[in-house]
Parts: structure tokens; C-alpha cells; sequence
């Protein structure tokens, strides 16, 4: 039997910490893990900007020490590795690790929190730097965690941390971003009152575009005399002027989710009704959430292809649509491709120019259906 588990997002009435039950341990998710970041192009360039702006902001030199949490195969660390600046990465999911190894990158198969932390203060490996993209989400015991972070951080040292911000999660309907995997989903106004529980404090806040809206929150200890950047109580005016400290604001979200969900299932049965062929691009995390719920099986759509070569062969879990090679879709020509991974769609309509030899056209699901037809887009 395939299992299934209950996907239900929970707010805190007191400080509105978006929030899953752990239905799924994370060792069942991350101990064999199917995303290998690499496979992005745009996200490997994030990181070598991040990378860039770090070691010159911060003065990062062979004196330094640069640790990520949830390193996966090395996308990031390699970029610190060419300036010769010592870097450990912290990476659960031993496949994805090895990867990370074999690009020479040195990697613990472990999972972080304050026993791992405490041992690597003992042998004298407290970090310059600490970064973590898109792994605060992923933490089921939050305080563990980021009572790690402060204990393996050096006096002077910094962290930042990268995740989706759930501003524009409910202001573009990003439901499918609630998924197993992601146990927590944050606005500013939660993360300081983290940071604040554990003698960390926020000092400055970055907007990103990368995965449909994120912040990267920059972190000291709270007695480091660096200053507080204006943009922090900025973005802290914004999010109350959003209503994120208001319980009514994430019951609202329930019906943009429901009407999104008819919209997309009504173009797919008016696409099916003309004869219309559809094939989905990628397999990502999101892409489940948004199958499973809107009921979108191979009755729909025929298959998906993935750049991932680990998920060739294998099935989309809950609705069975098999996942193939990218070059798949020349032989198969669909009408329309709908693009699950639709925080990159400017990459993959790019990489896709060869959809024009047929006439073929881009089906984006989210925040709500919109087609692009790349030859008029061109």
C-alpha cells in the first residue's frame, strides 16, 4: 500500500508560527533525500552571489570558518573552496552527501542541533559563518535548532538564513509550498521572537526573489555591538501592514487555495476536452502538494520529466504519473507543458525554446493559471 498523510498548516494564536504536525519524521524524508541542488542553474548562481557578497561584506579569508547547515551536494561551498577558505558542510542525506564529497567538500552525514553544536564547540570548530538556505523550514524542533546555531557560532561571528516568506506565500496563493517535508513557515515578526528565545539577534533582512518570495535574515549574538540596518523595521511596518499578526489573515487564505484549485482543474478538463496532450516539467516537493489536492493524475496529464536523472524510472507519490528524461518531451510533443517547479519557470521556459518546433505552450499554475506561449513571449 502506498501511504498517505494528513497535510494540515496550523497558526499560533500567540506568535503566529506557521506550523505542520510531524506526520513524517524527518529521518524518513532526509536520510535518502531526491533534491540535488546543483540541478538548478539559477540557484547554483544564487549561491555564487551570496558566496561573493559574503567573503567581501564580512572579510571571509583563509582565517575564517564557514559552516552550512543542510550543505546538500555542495552547490554552495564550492564557491567559498576557490577562494581557499575552509567550509564544513552539515547534510543528513547520506546520497546527496556523498556528492558533496566527492567534489572534495567536507561533509558531515548528520543532522544539527544542540548536541551536534556543543561537540563541535568543544573541538574548537565554532564557525565564522553559518549558513543555512531553505533548512529552517525542514527543522521539526525549532529550538533545538537554533539553540545549536548560537552555541557553534564564534563571539563575532554570523548567520544567515534563507526560507520562503509566507507574506508572499498567502499574497500569491503559494499553497503548494506547505508540504511534509516543510514542518514550519515564517514571517519576520516569528523569527525575531526565535532568535530573541535563544540570545540571537536580527540585524539586517534581504528580500529575494528566489523560490516565489524569500528573506535572508542575517543573525549575531545578541551582545554583538554590530548595528540594527533600517530595513529590518521596515520589513517588521510591512508585515503588520499585511496583518501577519492577525489570526483572521491565515483562515482568509483557505479560500484563495479552493478557488485556485477549480480555475487550474477547469482549464486542464477544457484543455482535455479539445484533445489537447499535457506533460508536466519537474517533480519537485510543491508539485506533489499541488497534484494530490487538485486530483491531477495521468488522467490529465501523461507524464513528467525531471534534469534529475535520480527520479527517472519512478512515479509521482499519491498520483502515479511517471517521471522521464527531459528529452521526452521532443518525442512526445505535448500541447502544453505544466510546470511544477514554477519558482524557476524563467529557466525552464528558456531551456525549453525548443517547445516553438511544435507550437507548444507553458502552463503556470501558480498564483493562478496563466499560459505562455513562447512566441509571443519572444
Amino acid at each position: 500500500m502506498e501511504p498517505f498523510f494528513p497535510l494540515h498548516a496550523f497558526v499560533c494564536s500567540e506568535c503566529y508560527l506557521v506550523q505542520l504536525q510531524e506526520y513524517v519524521s524527518p529521518e524518513s524524508i532526509f536520510e535518502e533525500y531526491a533534491y540535488f541542488s546543483s540541478y538548478s542553474s539559477s540557484w547554483v548562481e544564487h549561491a555564487r552571489r551570496y558566496c561573493e557578497a559574503m567573503r567581501e561584506r564580512f572579510d571571509l579569508g583563509e582565517h575564517s570558518f564557514v559552516v552550512e547547515l543542510a550543505s546538500n551536494d555542495g552547490y554552495l561551498l564550492q564557491h567559498f573552496l576557490t577562494s581557499k577558505i575552509p567550509v564544513l558542510g552539515i547534510e543528513p542525506a547520506l546520497n546527496v552527501a556523498e556528492v558533496a564529497k566527492a567534489r572534495g567538500i567536507p561533509t558531515l552525514t548528520e543532522f544539527f542541533g544542540r548536541k551536534l553544536a556543543e561537540q563541535m564547540r568543544e573541538s574548537d570548530r565554532q564557525a565564522d559563518l553559518i549558513v543555512g538556505n531553505n533548512v529552517l523550514a525542514q527543522v521539526p524542533d525549532l529550538n533545538d535548532f537554533v539553540s545549536g546555531l548560537r552555541i557553534l557560532l564564534k563571539p563575532n561571528g554570523i548567520i544567515t538564513l534563507e526560507f520562503p516568506h509566507i507574506a508572499k506565500l498567502i499574497e500569491e496563493n503559494q499553497f503548494d509550498t506547505i508540504y511534509h517535508e516543510h514542518f514550519s513557515y515564517f514571517s519576520l515578526l516569528t523569527i525575531e521572537k526565535v532568535a530573541a528565545r535563544h540570545g540571537l539577534k536580527v540585524f539586517d533582512v534581504e528580500r529575494l526573489s528566489t523560490h516565489g518570495g524569500s528573506l535572508r535574515v542575517y543573525f549575531a549574538h545578541d551582545d554583538n555591538p554590530i548595528p540594527r540596518d533600517a530595513r529590518v523595521d521596515l520589513l517588521v511596518e510591512d508585515e503588520r501592514r499585511a496583518q501577519l499578526d492577525d489570526i483572521a489573515t491565515y483562515i482568509s487564505f483557505e479560500d484563495s487555495v479552493r478557488r485556485t484549485k477549480r480555475n487550474l482543474l477547469k482549464f486542464l478538463i477544457e484543455a482535455k476536452d479539445q484533445g489537447k496532450t499535457i506533460c508536466a516539467y519537474g517533480a519537485p516537493g510543491k508539485g506533489n502538494t499541488l497534484l494530490n489536492y487538485c486530483g491531477i493524475g495521468t488522467d490529465f496529464v501523461d507524464f513528467a520529466v525531471d534534469r534529475n536523472p535520480y527520479k527517472h524510472g519512478r512515479l509521482t507519490p499519491g498520483t502515479r504519473i511517471p517521471i522521464k528524461p527531459v528529452a521526452e518531451l521532443e518525442r512526445a510533443r505535448p500541447d502544453y507543458i505544466l510546470i511544477l517547479p514554477w519558482n524557476i519557470r524563467d529557466e525552464i521556459v528558456q531551456q525549453m525554446g525548443v517547445i516553438n518546433d511544435w507550437g507548444g505552450k507553458f502552463i503556470v499554475p501558480i498564483p493562478d493559471v496563466r499560459v505562455i506561449d513562447p512566441k509571443e513571449d519572444q
